[in-house]
């Protein structure tokens, strides 16, 4: 739809209304006409006062994000809002929805804000790689102060109306249609002094208090450019003269606009964005089952996290385990879970209370009958798993979705021991589930639609990034960390250290290196796995066998303070161990290995490399519907840096031809690996092909 902009008048107030869906986003058509009704506006001599509001659910909830990779265009927006800032008659925002970013902008140009109150308030640059760049940074702590400034610039923080009145935001709070109450408040200031955030002073405060904020809100953002440099423009608004300050903000954010974090945040939100709209297309395709009670088999770590998602998201749920131990230890994470966030402020006590009265506990297995979905989350071994679900398919109802919570088993295998594999799918949670945001939904050859709609739908509801993915092993996610992993191991063999591997990879972003990864999930589960994949596992996979010489010497990671690393006074984090220095030398002696050096680049690039050829896999098998999905994967439930947009967007900025050469020369250097580079990412490489443009524009 076209964007407009109208000016109605209301007696001897005009009414400028933004009408641009879906989210009244910035774009230059309002811009323009923005300006231009706001000229009208201060031409009429019968308008003594402006109210700028917008139609539909939101006032204006940002800029248009697809114009950023377009020549800036006049008008711009810091000059549309100096433009609002200096008018000669009393300008009042009238607020709903989301004023984010240069909505927010927007209201804080204006001499006065009402707002309805479930009004919401943020300034979401820095996640984008960006900084506010149309005055957020110079009005915001002139009106609220530096302390409020800093935890919604940099921290991100959105905040409510009622605390938006509390902190100097918002003038008044409407009690019925916004727009009029906005209209009656401009009435009461039309005949009073201006005020204007240029006009203002920062409120003092304390310097040492404010910097020790700053310092701890940068440590939660490691690699990312554009904290520092918001943190930067803020220091102005009290070092220098407004003026000064939009300038310098300005020549910041024009600056950022285009660097490589910016341009790989954007992709990551059209993804993220993309995702969402082929998730709604879905449900309006299949219809989707009422989930009105949830039973969770399994009351140990998984089940507990699972069960207190789902309570937090305001599911009845019965937690249910026929051990009585375990489901005693279940009740007491649950319990703990909710003192700890009464304790820290996180939720009140009556809050916390209604959400535990939702989770019921039950020793039964028959306590499924009246479940609309079952999540079994029980030991991760095929045949627990295919008794678990035998017994579901006698006790739940029919209609009933059977999920099961696994990392690597064949969810047909589990299904196929049930009269309903239609009603059986795949939800990997990951841990811990009520905090990780990455759901895996993982469709079974047989799944029926309304199935896999419904158990999406879910998601989205738990807060979720839900993502749609085929059965196989490991799925997307852990086929690509054992690939990784695999690489890494390699690695080990022909020269390098744990500590150089781990290294390389969290200086590229991640928050740990594979080994570090491994010793933390434990040496004993990848033992267990390997021993069920034997047969699947190749020669040289075979032969590079670091697990199962940890294992047999006791070192299963940091639960035994000994794994790759060693740990220290219950350390996390871990300190080279001569015993895997030994090991190492051991190993390569009695397979005639040769040591050599392995500089960091060759370290990151085969282990990425790796990662982005079994992707291509995926690709080719239909494993995953898109691209943009095995992005998002890895950076909601693996820590791929988020500023980097994901595995296969850095392929494409690294560039495929470069990613096959170096494939074929390692697969030459180490032959008996069997390595064959995948037949699409030569085709894509040859053709001069990325991942994620093709994919996006449907060729």
């Amino acid at each position: 739809m076209h964007a407009t902009v109208v000016l109605q008048r209301e007696g001897d107030v005009g009414q400028v209304i933004i009408d641009n869906p879906p989210v009244n986003a910035l774009s230059l058509a309002v811009r323009e006409q923005l300006l231009q009704r706001l000229q009208e506006a201060l031409a009429d001599s019968a308008i003594q006062a402006i109210v700028i509001a917008c139609q539909g659910r939101t006032f204006v909830a940002g800029a248009d994000l697809k114009a950023f990779d377009l020549p800036l265009q006049a008008p711009h927006l810091p000059d549309v809002l100096a433009a609002i800032e200096q008018a000669s008659k009393p300008v009042v925002a009238a607020l709903h929805g989301s004023a984010f970013g240069g909505g927010l902008e927007l209201a804080l140009a204006c001499h006065y804000r009402v707002a309805a109150p479930d009004a919401q308030f943020a300034l979401p640059e820095v996640s984008l790689g960006l900084i506010p760049g149309a005055g957020g940074t110079q009005r915001l702590p002139r009106l609220c102060g530096a302390q409020v400034a800093l935890a919604m610039v940099l921290g991100g923080e959105r905040i409510g109306a009622a605390q938006a009145l509390s902190i100097g935001l918002l003038d008044r709070l409407s009690d019925a249609s916004v727009l009029a109450c906005a209209t009656h408040f401009a009435r009461e200031v039309m005949d009073k002094p201006i005020p204007r955030a240029c006009d203002r002073s920062v409120p003092e405060f304390d310097p040492q208090v404010f910097h020790e904020r700053a310092q701890a809100l940068l440590r939660k953002t490691p690699g990312q450019e554009a904290p520092a440099i918001a943190l930067q423009a803020l220091q102005d608004a009290w070092q220098l003269p407004f003026a000064e300050g939009i300038a310098r903000e300005r020549e910041r954010f024009i600056a950022r606009r285009h660097s490589e974090q910016a341009r790989a945040l954007r992709h990551v939100f059209f993804a993220e964005r993309d995702l969402a709209s082929r998730c709604r297309a879905l449900a309006r395709q299949a219809p989707t089952r009422p989930i009105d009670l949830v039973a969770v088999v399994g009351a140990g770590t998984m089940g507990s996290g699972i069960a207190l998602c789902l309570a937090n998201a305001g599911f009845a749920t019965r937690l249910i385990d026929t051990q009585p131990e375990a489901l005693a230890r279940g009740r007491a994470t649950i319990d703990r879970y909710f003192s700890s966030v009464v304790e820290k402020g996180r939720l009140d006590t009556d809050e916390a209370a209604r959400r535990a009265t939702l989770i019921e506990f039950d020793s039964s297995i028959e306590g499924v009958a009246r479940a609309d979905l079952v999540i079994e989350a029980v030991f991760e071994d095929l045949a627990v798993k295919q008794a678990v679900f035998r017994q579901l398919d006698r006790f739940a109802k029919p209609g009933a979705i059977l999920a099961t919570n696994t990392s690597y088993l064949d969810i047909d295998a589990i299904a196929a021991v049930t009269t309903r594999s239609g009603d059986v799918i795949g939800m990997h949670f990951f841990s811990p589930a009520h905090v990780m945001k990455l759901l895996e939904v993982v469709r079974t050859s047989q799944v029926q639609a309304d199935v896999l709609a419904t158990v999406l739908q879910l998601g989205e509801r738990l807060g979720k990034t839900a993502v749609a993915v085929g059965n196989c092993y490991g799925f997307v996610g852990n086929r690509l960390l054992a690939v990784r992993e695999r690489e890494a191991s390699f690695l080990l063999e022909e020269g390098a250290t744990p500590e150089d591997v781990d290294r390389v990879i969290r200086q590229f972003g991640f928050p740990m290196g594979p080994f570090e990864l491994r010793d933390l999930a434990g040496v004993d589960i990848a033992w267990r796995n390997r021993q069920g994949r034997a047969e699947q596992l190749s020669a040289a996979e075979r032969s590079c066998n670091w697990i199962e010489q940890l294992h047999e010497a006791g070192r299963l990671g940091q639960k035994t303070a000994a794994g790759f690393y060693r740990y220290e006074d219950g350390q996390r984090r871990g300190l080279p161990d001569p015993y895997v220095a030994r090991m190492l030398v051991a190993h390569r002696q009695s397979r005639g290995l040769e040591p050599r050096v392995i500089d960091d680049e060759e370290i990151l690039d085969r282990c990425l490399f790796a990662m982005i050829h079994e992707a291509a896999n995926l690709l080719e098998q239909g494993i995953v519907d898109s691209p943009n999905d095995i992005d998002l994967v890895w950076i909601h439930g693996y820590g791929f840096p988020r500023y980097r947009g994901g595995l296969l967007y850095h392929a494409d900025r690294v560039g495929l031809s470069r990613i096959v050469e170096g494939l074929s020369r390692w697969t030459a250097l180490r032959p008996e690996r069997g390595l064959r580079v995948s037949a699409l990412l030569q085709s894509m490489a040859a053709q001069g092909c990325s991942f994620i443009r093709p994919f996006l524009s449907g060729s």
